[in-house]
């Protein structure tokens, strides 16, 4: 895990799965800047074994006010079946940061049925 200074400003994720009661290991993440009606992609990552990404999404340079989407890859974690489509798939999260050096938290809580996100700390 890097160290950041007060202040510094950094998009972090996490992502747990309630259904099992523990960290979602493996979970693809991609995040895109949105500009207008077109998504530019910034990075795609994968969740390790604390459900956590080894580095901070967005941190100095890249820290940037701007509109994003994160795509939580759900569907490839939960596991495919034979009983058609998966309920949940691809998971986007639209956010909008306004301060470069503030830190921004957004966890993904998720189930096989259900999600739910927050800005956390």
């Amino acid at each position: 895990m890097q160290s950041h200074s007060p202040g510094a400003g950094r998009l972090t994720t996490h992502v747990l799965d309630t259904a099992l009661g523990k960290p979602a290991q493996g979970l693809r993440i991609d995040l895109f800047r949105v500009d207008g009606d077109v998504l530019h992609l910034l990075k795609s990552t994968e969740t390790n074994d604390d459900g956590r990404c080894d580095a901070p999404l967005l941190s100095g340079e890249t820290m940037k006010a701007a509109t994003y989407e994160l795509r939580f890859h759900a569907g490839d974690y939960l596991g495919r079946t034979s009983e058609g489509p998966m309920f949940l798939d691809i998971i986007p999260i639209r956010f909008g940061l306004a301060d470069e050096t503030a830190h921004y938290h957004v966890p993904l809580l998720l189930s096989p049925y259900s999600y739910s996100t927050y800005r956390g700390s």
